[in-house]
């Protein structure tokens, strides 16, 4: 959905802890802007926990099970955070705030009446409106499962074949670039420990290095400064390159389940084709049988009579077939188109993402190398300033000293000198001729 034309926009914000007897929880604030008819008014503001989001994911599921709903990150996704903590909550948040962008710029899911109620209705209208049935999709769950129990498709479509195979591989490679990030995280994390060590060493080495003092101070604070510059550089990948990166992992799951569900609807519609071929073979046996020997004609009914009730009754299984297979051959079709629709705007949502994503990845390793190159550059320039300075004031001690004189000078020196012991009037010199 391009900006001019956006009618609904979402702000997720305000993280607040909740504490009662039985548990603890987080609640966000969502302000709600519109312009769509359907609200009745025009900004609304509301706070939702995370459960109220999972929620609104699985109704959003059941009512459209076809279409590819955006994924909410996992509860517990950052264990290594306390939950509580302004970092988990500022991931959880940013998490959050896309997934509800995603569904406001959504032409069909941005208009469910589960999602107009999540954002505009008030705490308790919101927590009557939540005990309003469980929902299909774990009879639809069961369903699809014994529907794979007994039969397996025969032709899916290549070109959903395709999507498959590609959310596939393309999991299996965010899999690889996520966990070696996070290698290398720990890495820098480990560095970064090191660097804090290393910093101080310098300080108190130059304590008793008079001469070195500086030089020991500059290294010191070089050092300091590239492992603040690492540090921030690791906060960052975290929040803005492995979060992101989780997210599109979750929406590969999410597709899956989508192409499950498709495919749940044409293994029922090729079952139901199958069924209704053995109907019409079993009503063109039954014209051509004898039923002398059937059971009804053993109990004493006329055998003409036996067989005109087993084709008025293999006529009306026929028709309802007929009429089930029309209807699932329509839902086949609108899940296909579904599906279609919702990976085109999910492929070009995700070169956007990504491309962005190493973008400012290769950005931010950009700024970290400038900053720690201009870093040591300063301190090279400082040491060299300092050492020049030295080396002037030892060079202008040098040219004063008296070793450094012509032998006019010294002559000239030499003679003030004799000039001023001469003895003075009225002293007793030392001169035997006296």
């Amino acid at each position: 959905m391009d900006e001019e034309t956006k009618d609904l926009f979402v702000v997720v914000d305000d993280p607040e802890k909740h504490t009662s007897t039985l548990e603890a929880y987080v609640t966000f604030r969502i302000t709600t802007k519109t312009t769509r008819s359907e609200f009745d008014d025009n900004q609304f503001q509301v706070r939702r926990r995370y459960n109220d989001f999972l929620w609104l994911r699985q109704k959003l599921e059941e009512s459209y099970p076809t279409h590819l709903v955006p994924p909410l990150p996992e509860k517990h996704s950052l264990r290594r955070l306390d939950r509580f903590s302004p970092e988990f909550l500022k991931v959880r948040q940013q998490a959050l705030q896309k997934f509800l962008t995603r569904l406001a710029n959504h032409p069909v899911l941005s208009f469910d009446k589960n999602f107009q109620v999540f954002l505009t209705a008030k705490a308790w209208e919101f927590q009557a409106h939540k005990k309003h049935g469980t929902g299909i999709l774990s009879r639809m769950s069961d369903s699809i499962h014994n529907i794979s129990a007994s039969y397996m498709m025969k032709n899916r479509s290549p070109e959903f074949s395709m999507i498959y195979d590609y959310i596939q591989n393309f999991a299996e490679k965010l899999g690889v670039i996520d966990r070696i990030s996070q290698r290398i995280v720990k890495e820098q994390t480990d560095y970064v420990l090191e660097l804090c060590e290393w910093g101080p060493i310098y300080t108190l080495w130059s304590n008793s290095e008079d001469q070195l003092t500086f030089p020991l101070l500059a290294m010191s604070r070089a050092v300091d400064i590239c492992a603040q510059a690492l540090k921030e550089t690791i906060e960052t990948t975290e929040d803005n390159f492995s979060q992101p990166l989780k997210e599109y992992i979750l929406y590969t799951d999410a597709i899956k389940a989508v192409l499950r569900r498709r495919d749940a609807i044409q293994m029922e519609y090729e079952a139901t084709i199958d069924e209704l071929n053995r109907k019409k073979d079993e009503r063109e046996h039954v014209k051509i049988s004898d039923q002398t020997y059937s059971i009804g004609a053993f109990l004493g009914k006329d055998p003409e009579d036996v067989k005109q009730q087993k084709q008025d009754k293999l006529e009306q299984q026929i028709d309802e077939l007929t009429k089930k297979m029309e209807e699932l051959n329509d839902r086949t079709v609108c899940a296909d188109t579904d599906l279609r629709v919702d990976m085109e705007r999910w492929h070009k949502n995700k070169q956007k993402d990504i491309k962005d994503l190493f973008i400012e990845a290769a950005d931010r390793q950009i700024l970290y190398y400038e900053k720690c190159l201009k870093t040591w550059e300063d301190a090279i320039r400082g040491i060299q300033a300092k050492d020049i300075s030295q080396d002037a004031l030892e060079s202008q001690g040098i040219e004063n000293s008296p070793n450094n004189l012509s032998s006019e000078e010294r002559g000239d020196t030499m003679e003030g000198s004799s000039t001023t012991s001469e003895p003075q009037e009225g002293t007793t010199s030392s001169d035997p001729s006296g």
